[in-house]
């Protein structure tokens, strides 16, 4: 579903990402981890088709980002960690203009609306403005928003924040249905227990370079951990005390 092949990024002198190579395959929830400016956004940026890398090329279901930037665009969803959102439409209008952008017909589109803003309880909230939403509301939005055009990849960066626990588990539970129908997710969190329970495996990169991948088991192999949450091994794999 997504290749990364020698990916790098510079930013004049600093290499925000060093020579990336991954491969995530349909079905798979991968988690992406790393300490502050280590490289996490410029990563889900370039996957996303927002910025071009220096060297290297990203391919979305077989179609390169920056070659096909339509057709990669078509197969995925990204959220990023400060998504925007019209504060001046409703939230039926903000869906309906997502569904419109992706060429979806309203009437095909309206019933999966209707069943995710049921799901996320926004129901009743559909037709109020957005900017009278709250945080947690506006981040439910935005993740609706991301799964309505059906999307076989979906990028996310921080999708838990401002929601309260009974979204926690709902999103999580939506990933793992998501996940089951052949879909992939690319997951870039600092709530590390959300990736350890959730993702089959995660990378962990740190200064522009990953410096491990697999599961959780063998990342504990690697940081010479053998027991412990994935806390103690992130730590020790990025040289934090």
């Amino acid at each position: 579903m997504v290749r990364f092949e020698d990916v790098s990024r510079d930013y004049g002198r600093i290499k925000a990402v060093k020579e990336l190579n991954l491969r995530i395959p349909a079905g798979e929830c991968f988690g992406f981890l790393g300490p502050n400016g280590a490289g996490k956004t410029t990563t889900l940026k370039m996957l996303a088709g927002l910025l071009i890398p220096t060297t290297g090329k990203v391919f979305v279901n077989g179609h390169d980002v920056q070659e096909e930037p339509l057709k990669a665009k078509q197969e995925m969803a990204f959220v990023p960690d400060k998504p925007f959102i019209y504060d001046k439409l409703t939230g039926r209008e903000f869906l309906d203009f997502i569904l419109d952008i992706y060429g979806f017909s309203l009437n095909g589109g309206r019933q999966k609306r209707e069943e995710l803003l049921e799901m996320f309880s926004l129901a009743e909230w559909q037709d109020e403005l957005v900017e009278n939403y709250s945080h947690g509301m506006k981040q439910k939005l935005i993740i609706t928003g991301a799964f309505i055009h059906e999307p076989k990849l979906l990028v996310i960066d921080e999708p838990m924040v401002g929601l309260d626990p009974y979204g926690h588990k709902l999103v999580k539970d939506l990933f793992r249905k998501f996940i089951a129908s052949g879909n992939s997710v690319f997951l870039s969190t600092h709530q590390l227990s959300v990736a350890q329970e959730i993702c089959g495996r995660i990378s962990i990169i740190d200064h522009g370079e990953v410096v491990a991948t697999g599961s959780v088991d063998e990342l504990k192999k690697t940081a010479s951990i053998e027991s412990g949450q994935l806390e103690s091994i992130f730590l020790k794999l990025t040289d934090k005390p």
